[in-house]
């Protein structure tokens, strides 16, 4: 296994905050990431308002919206049929955070003069990005400047800044500009995918411009995939007597300024106050787009700034009170946590037809795809906290669904919907198809995330009506896929596809592939059933629609019986897949540290024809089929694979983390979970620059809930085994389930269950069944002992 080391930590630790109190050119590049703001929809880098002009290479000045793309073919030298044949990537939108200023006409550089004092916050209760800074200009003028920012998470179009500059020794002419800029391209890159998109030059076509007033627009088509886009600004500028001050609008190419000239006196200081917006044809009529951008912005402006700000923090204030995670005695961990949950929430989309990039919004990196990492990793989170984003998630899949069925046409499937590895609008984007297209397991990510949506929110009504259709248009591609092999003793086996490791493709019967397929088929022959007998008339209409034949969730159920999965009686282990266990292990003791990830350094044939992983695929099975393995066996299958598992995708360590705490590796459990928790604010797999990880991000809320508290959600059945790590005082969340909100205190010596919310609720702590009540808190006898006695934990079931 290869130990990754935590780099210095950044930032002071805060319970509620980032503060960095020093400009950094070396930093700046990660730092724009950190200190990104986003609500879903919007993304705003942490680019500072004036601009930079520091060393090529160490900035990234980014405006991201969620789901706004540009296409162009993807050109194969040597092409195939059924091939991915367009990409799309997220664009880098208009920006609008400009603000320049001159003071007697020197203008202010935090690379020029002395930066006297510096000051920035990102605050995750108020959702507000503040800056103070304190300059002496090159000729002795000393200033204090004032920023705040906010994206909206009560309108996804709005922005706002204000922006506030004080003369402390002098009195004197200043001028500002605010600035709305559409001469704006995405970040070239080489070869590695992480960092961003390929395409170079400019894809937004500027077709209007409008300025009138205070209010200013521009107007771009894509050029390819035809959307059109309003980027849209006001600003208003107050002396230091309150009184608002005349501006002179300037335009040029796709550039519009506003310029404020104003006399300043000493120990007053002029405030500018921004607020921005965009509307896409994604979203809305062209025709709306401009109305809609003077509506939002002349509403905002009305409020004004401070009643923004309110918004936000009663906002942030609501989410915290359901999904704040506690822990008294590890800093790091406590702000890295609460970093990870507001940046999430910054990144989710959240209106049924975005969903969440593997960068969010703070970045290009992958280009702002979706994955299954949706699915696996961010689901989970949103489910219990704020069940009604979880809910937009599995929407956004459903509306994809007719691009599914035409992408499973494409592979020759003549029924059901194969669902993209990598899409931004539902098109298969991924030109690599052995770690790609073949990785089939996510039509089973997304069906497992309906399954646990409706047992854990009770929101019956959804499957009947959009969640049911999309079970069993996936489960037909297993069918499809698979077959009965007599030198497998008949078992239904799934061949040629490639499992959440992509180290390894293209492989016959992969057991997280085979064991996740398992579930999703025997689920959509339980879905068929209820639905008639309990919805005929629902049943019947899809099942028209849908042309299901009268046998066929039997045969489902028949498959899923079947199921080939991978044994190795010898080592007491499932082997990854059937050729695995017969390659060579990789040589990690003659990897240097350099070599690392492996994917930038070796062709995927050196890689491909050995034993090692890049994330975790069994291990990650152990967690979510956890109720089919006894604890004896988890052990083995999680000491196999640590030892050959390099940890290069950032998907990994979480999973590791969860399943150690499990079986009773206490140090292991928090290592891997610690390197989770930190791993974007300690940039430990140094590509933090390009994007924060959003699933590593809500990885960190999975080790806390299911790793050290041990909770597990099989088939509806609610069960807690925590333990205190040694580190801490105690810890404690909530979670929402079955419509109620329930409270776990995790203490030195028991755990305390509160129902804050709905009826009575039965689970189990460890072995123990336990009844809550509204009125009565249950505080158990104790917590799972500091040892690795199996049957203390309280979960294993009968094995294979």
């Amino acid at each position: 296994m290869r130990n990754r080391s935590n780099q210095q930590q950044t930032f002071a630790l805060e319970p509620w905050r980032i503060t960095e109190t020093g400009f950094d050119t070396e930093s700046n590049f990660l730092d724009e990431t950190l200190f990104a703001l986003g609500n879903g929809y919007v993304g705003l880098r942490g680019t500072h308002e004036e601009g930079y002009n520091g060393p090529a290479g160490t900035s990234l000045d980014g405006t991201y919206l969620n789901g706004f793309y540009e296409s162009e073919p993807i050109h194969y030298p040597e092409g195939a049929y059924g091939l991915a044949r367009r990409n799309q990537f997220m664009l880098n939108a208009p920006n609008g955070k400009r603000i320049e200023l001159s003071i007697e006409g020197e203008r202010f550089d935090l690379l020029q003069g002395r930066v006297l004092k510096y000051e920035r916050s990102l605050d995750f209760r108020t959702g507000v990005l503040t800056r103070l800074v304190e300059w002496m200009s090159p000729q002795g003028r000393h200033i204090a400047v004032t920023s705040q920012r906010l994206v909206s998470f009560n309108d996804k179009h709005l922005f706002a800044i204000r922006y506030s500059v004080e003369p402390l020794n002098f009195s004197g002419r200043i001028q500002l500009l605010s600035a709305l800029d559409g001469q704006v391209k995405n970040l070239e890159v080489g070869d590695d995918p992480r960092a961003g998109s390929a395409y170079s030059g400019a894809a937004l076509q500027l077709i209007d411009l409008e300025q009138t007033d205070a209010f200013c627009a521009l107007v771009h088509r894509t050029r390819n995939s035809g959307f059109n886009l309003v980027s849209a600004i006001e600003s208003e500028l107050k002396d230091g007597n309150g009184q608002t001050v005349d501006r002179e609008t300037v335009t040029h190419d796709q550039r519009v300024e506003q310029w404020y000239d104003v006399f300043a006196t000493e120990g007053k200081p002029v405030c500018l106050t921004k607020f921005g917006c965009y509307f896409s044809s994604r979203d809305y009529p062209e025709a709306e787009l401009l109305p809609r951008a003077k509506q939002v912005l002349g509403v905002a402006r009305t409020a004004g700034f401070d009643t923004l700000c309110t918004s936000q923090a009663e906002y942030l204030q609501a989410f915290w009170q359901q999904a704040d995670v506690e822990i008294a005695g590890d800093d790091a961990l406590q702000q890295g946590i609460r970093f990870n949950q507001f940046h999430l929430l910054q990144s989710v989309g959240r209106d049924g037809k975005t969903n969440i990039a593997a960068k969010g919004v703070t970045g290009e990196g992958y280009e702002g795809h979706y994955f299954w990492d949706t699915e696996i990793y961010v689901f989970p989170f949103f489910l219990y906290t704020k069940p009604d984003i979880a809910r937009k998630l599995l929407e956004f899949r459903c509306g994809s669904l007719p691009k599914a069925r035409e992408r499973a046409r494409q592979l020759a499937h003549a029924k059901g919907a194969l669902y993209p590895w990598r899409t931004i609008d539902g098109d298969e984007c991924s030109s690599y198809f052995p770690a790609g297209t073949a990785q089939y397991h996510i039509n089973a990510d997304i069906a497992y995330s309906v399954k646990q949506y409706v047992e854990v929110t009770g929101d019956e009504a959804f499957l009947v009506h959009a969640g049911a259709e999309m079970v069993m248009e996936t489960a037909r591609i297993w069918m499809g896929i698979g077959g009965y092999i007599d030198n497998k003793g008949g078992r239904f086996c799934i061949n040629e596809v490639t499992g959440p490791d992509e180290y390894t493709a293209l492989v016959n019967n992969n057991y997280y592939t085979n064991t996740l397929a398992q579930l999703h088929l025997q689920y959509a022959a339980d879905v068929a059933d209820m639905l008639r007998d309990r919805y005929p008339a629902e049943f019947k209409s899809l099942a028209r629609a849908i042309d299901l034949e009268d046998d066929e969730p039997a045969r489902w159920w028949r498959a899923a019986e079947h199921m080939y999965l991978p044994y190795d009686e010898g080592l007491g282990i499932h082997p990854q897949d059937d050729s695995f266990l017969s390659k060579v292990v990789w040589d990690f003791a003659a990897t240097p540290e350099q070599n690392y990830p492996l994917l930038l350094h070796y062709h995927p044939l050196v890689i491909y024809r050995h034993q090692v992983c890049k994330q975790a695929d069994v291990v990650l099975a152990l967690l979510l089929r956890g109720n089919r393995f006894s604890l004896d066996q988890k052990m083995r299958d999680f000491d196999y694979y640590e030892a050959i598992t390099t940890h290069d995708s950032s998907l990994s360590s979480c999973i590791f983390s969860i399943i150690a705490s499990e079986i009773g590796y206490r140090d292991k459990a928090y290592g891997y979970f610690m390197e989770t928790a930190r791993l974007d604010l300690d940039n430990t797999h140094a590509n933090t620059q390009y994007g924060v990880h959003t699933a590593a991000m809500a990885g960190t809320w999975m080790g806390m809930v299911h790793g050290f508290a041990g909770m597990r959600v099989y088939d509806g059945s609610l069960s807690f085994s925590p333990y205190l790590p040694e580190q801490w005082r105690h810890y404690q969340f909530k979670v929402r389930i079955q419509g109620r909100l329930l409270h776990v205190h995790v203490k030195q010596d028991q755990a305390e269950y509160r129902l804050l919310e709905g009826d009575s609720i039965t689970f189990r702590h460890q072995a123990q069944a336990i009844r809550l009540t509204p009125d009565q808190p249950a505080q158990t006898a104790g917590i799972a002992p500091l040892n690795t006695d199996q049957t203390a934990l309280g979960l294993q079931t009968a094995a294979e």
